[in-house]
């Protein structure tokens, strides 16, 4: 997926870059050749041969420039020949192992976009590869040992689908609903510091505030 990203920018590059070169190349000979015409020559003059010159200079900077670009989108072509395609299914089967190959991917990419909501920073799980989907449009995210982040879709009150991000463990406790990275620092700390790790709420300030005192937490805080 991630490959797909990098080929589509790299391909926008170079448009740009060959844009650009157009665009530098036309205003370098329009500059030049109207600054440099005989005084004598008549408006219409000069602003007929500042035309040419200024196309002649566009085409010619552009095909220097294409010297540069044309091996790099030979490399971009054939990196995107060497990317994985799908093959019709011979049978059902075959098409319903795709569709749900496919599925999973899909919950994985949703669940790394919708994660800006609770991390803004996108320093962690915007990380898509680290989401695992699975075909019912869910989707996890391997926090710690024994420690996950459950991403699914839920219907809100006025029937909209939004995403919900809630806290899974290992020992059977309760899913934990999550709307910021706090919550999830304080979770796990609390966890490290071996204390219970109830719930982290977040008031109408956006403080977090829950069972566990801060205090109880200040070494933590000092070795993170």
């Amino acid at each position: 997926m991630k490959r797909h990203a990098l080929l589509t920018l790299a391909d926008t590059a170079t448009e740009v870059a060959d844009m650009s070169t157009v665009l530098i190349g036309g205003a370098i000979g329009a500059w030049a050749g109207y600054t440099y015409y005989p005084d004598t020559w008549s408006g219409d003059w000069r602003l007929a041969a500042t035309g040419a010159i200024a196309v002649i200079a566009a085409v010619a900077i552009n095909d220097f420039a294409d010297l540069i670009l044309s091996p790099v989108r030979r490399l971009l072509s054939q990196a995107r020949r060497g990317l994985p395609h799908s093959q019709a299914p011979a049978t059902l089967d075959e098409g319903l192992a795709q569709v749900a190959a496919a599925t999973e991917n899909d919950a994985a990419t949703r669940a790394a976009s919708a994660s800006w909501r609770i991390d803004q920073g996108e320093q962690l799980l915007r990380d898509e590869d680290r989401w695992r989907g699975y075909e019912d449009g869910e989707a996890t995210f391997f926090l710690a040992p024994g420690v996950w982040l459950h991403y699914r879709n839920q219907q809100n009150k006025y029937g909209n689908l939004e995403p919900r991000f809630t806290l899974l463990t290992g020992d059977g406790d309760q899913p934990v609903p999550i709307t910021g990275m706090e919550q999830i620092r304080h979770q796990l700390a609390a966890r490290a510091a071996g204390l219970p790790a109830a719930p982290a709420t977040t008031d109408t300030k956006g403080h977090v505030e829950g069972d566990v005192l801060d205090d109880d937490l200040t070494g933590l805080h000092a070795t993170a």
